[in-house]
C-alpha cells in the first residue's frame, strides 16, 4: 500500500482512442475549478513526435498544461515512445524496457514529491495492453490500487469491448468508480439502446455521456457530486 492510492485516478480504456485524454482533461479541470492541488500523469505514450531530438505526446502536453502542479514534460510522460503501436513493441523498438515496477515506482515519486491532492493518471491503449512479455496496464492499476474510470468508445462491437473489460477489472479487485460513454460514431444504430444496454449490465455508474452536443458544465457538476458520494474519495472531498 502507498498513500496516494485514496487521491488518484486510473483513466483506462476499452481500446485506443477512445477518449481517455478527453476525461483525463475535463476531471483536471473539474478537480482545479474546486481548488484542488492536481497532478496529471502519462506514464506511457506511443506515437511520440520528434523536436530538436526530443520526443513529445500531444495528450501528454495537455495534461501537463492542464493540471494545476507544473512538472516537466518527462515528470508527466517518461516513457515517451516514438512508434504508434502497442507499448511493449514500441519500447522494444526504442530499446527501451517498461514494467509495472518503473511505471509504479515514477507515479509513487511524484506523488511523494508534489503531495497533491488529486493525482490522475491515464493509462496507454486498453486495459489489458501489454507493457512486456509478461505483464499489461491492468497489472499498474493494480499495483497502485487506485480508482479506476473506464472509458466505453460507443461503436459497434461495445457492448462485448465493455463487459469484457468491466468483468476483468472486478476480477482484479481494483476499484471501479464509473464509466463514461463516449459517442465516437455519429451514424452508429441504435447507440442510446447500446448504452442503456451497458447501464443495465455495469453495476457501477454511467459518469456521462459524450456526444456531439457533450455539455461540460453538465458533466462536471454531475461528475463533482458523484464523487463527493463515493467512499473511495470521501475522506478528502467532504472537506473541500
Amino acid at each position: 500500500m502507498w498513500s496516494g492510492e485514496n487521491n488518484t485516478l486510473f483513466i483506462t480504456g476499452t481500446d485506443t482512442h477512445v477518449g481517455k485524454t478527453y476525461v483525463t482533461l475535463n476531471l483536471l479541470h473539474l478537480f482545479a475549478q474546486h481548488n484542488l492541488k492536481t497532478v496529471g500523469l502519462k506514464p506511457i505514450a506511443s506515437g511520440c513526435d520528434k523536436n530538436a531530438n526530443k520526443i513529445f505526446n500531444q495528450d501528454a502536453l495537455a495534461i501537463q498544461a492542464a493540471a494545476s502542479v507544473s512538472l516537466t514534460y518527462e515528470e508527466v510522460n517518461p516513457f515517451a515512445l516514438q512508434l504508434p503501436i502497442a507499448p511493449h513493441l514500441a519500447a522494444q523498438h526504442d530499446n527501451l524496457a517498461l514494467s509495472v515496477a518503473n511505471c509504479r515506482s515514477h507515479c509513487e515519486a511524484m506523488f511523494s514529491k508534489y503531495q497533491p491532492d488529486i493525482m490522475v493518471i491515464e493509462g496507454a491503449g486498453g486495459w489489458l495492453v501489454p507493457l512486456n512479455s509478461q505483464e499489461t496496464m491492468a497489472d499498474l492499476a493494480v499495483a497502485l490500487q487506485c480508482g479506476v474510470i473506464l472509458v466505453v468508445a460507443i461503436r459497434l462491437g461495445c457492448l462485448n469491448h465493455a463487459l469484457l473489460t468491466y468483468q476483468n477489472i472486478l476480477a482484479r479487485n481494483v476499484p471501479l468508480i464509473g464509466w463514461v460513454a463516449n459517442c465516437v460514431d455519429p451514424n452508429m444504430v441504435a447507440q442510446l439502446e447500446n448504452i442503456e444496454a451497458l447501464k443495465e449490465r455495469i453495476q457501477t455508474p454511467c459518469l456521462a455521456v459524450i456526444d456531439y452536443q457533450f455539455n461540460p458544465d453538465e458533466f462536471n457538476a454531475k461528475w463533482w457530486c458523484h464523487l463527493k458520494s463515493n467512499k473511495f474519495f470521501a475522506h478528502l472531498l467532504a472537506v473541500k
